[in-house]
């Protein structure tokens, strides 16, 4: 009974929390950068999957409200008030611009059209980069994370050997908990690594879509101002 007892006190404790706190400096360091790295990556998560169920939502009323038929000044006037984005953004660059190149006397119907183009393509960049902003971190997370692991079990199996080293027994008991320890780091950066190569996958995706409406949308827009600016501009080049 005694014996049982003193094997059962000297059995090392290999809960996750007791690898971590007996982990060296080093790998404690990369267990708390990849579990940051995972906090991280779940807070654009949730972020992009809040913010593109948004901008579909706003597309689709906005597309609505478009194609029903409403006075293409009427809607401007009520949208330039707002702070736009997607769709909204891009009607409102290329109304603007008509407005002032009318205001100003425009008589190249090329030379509208192409400024009107370039403000459209100027907003669309802009919405199209904040669509796929902080993609970039979950490549980075999902490429690097196991590869960081991998370190931080290099690092735990070196010092494990050490220690075998230094105690000159290959006792699994011995041995055991110090490559436990190691591998808890590569289990951290597959944690990390995993949800976030899935993330970029799909929200790349959805990122591609939305941008696709918005250049769809500003094809369409510029075929309908390209017909008004002909019919404004034709018969003042006829009185001339």
């Amino acid at each position: 009974m005694e014996q049982v007892a003193l094997a059962a006190a000297t059995t090392p404790d290999i809960t996750l929390w007791s690898l971590f706190m007996q982990a060296g400096l080093v790998v404690k360091l990369v267990m708390i950068g990849l579990l940051a790295a995972s906090v991280w990556t779940w807070a654009i998560v949730i972020d992009k999957y809040l913010s593109y169920a948004r901008a579909r939502r706003q597309f689709d009323h906005f597309e609505q409200v478009f194609w029903s038929g409403q006075s293409l000044e009427e809607l401007y006037r009520t949208l330039s008030e707002r702070n736009n984005t997607g769709l909204s953004a891009i009607f409102v660059a290329a109304m603007r611009e008509w407005k002032k190149s009318f205001e100003r006397g425009a008589r190249s119907p090329i030379g509208l059209q192409m400024r009107i183009d370039r403000a459209m393509d100027v907003t669309l960049a802009r919405e199209s980069e904040h669509l796929m902003a902080r993609l970039g971190s979950l490549a980075t997370i999902g490429s690097a994370g196991p590869f960081i692991g991998l370190f931080g079990t290099v690092v735990g199996i070196m010092t494990s050997f050490q220690a075998i080293a230094g105690s000159k027994s290959t006792n699994l008991a011995v041995v055991a908990p110090g490559i436990a320890e190691a591998l808890l780091a590569t289990a951290i950066g597959l944690v990390a690594a995993i949800p976030a190569v899935i993330a970029y996958n799909k929200f790349s995706g959805d990122a591609g879509k939305l941008s696709g409406r918005m250049e769809g949308f500003a094809d369409e827009f510029s075929a309908i101002l390209s017909r008004q600016i002909d019919e404004k501009l034709q018969p003042r080049q006829a009185a001339q």
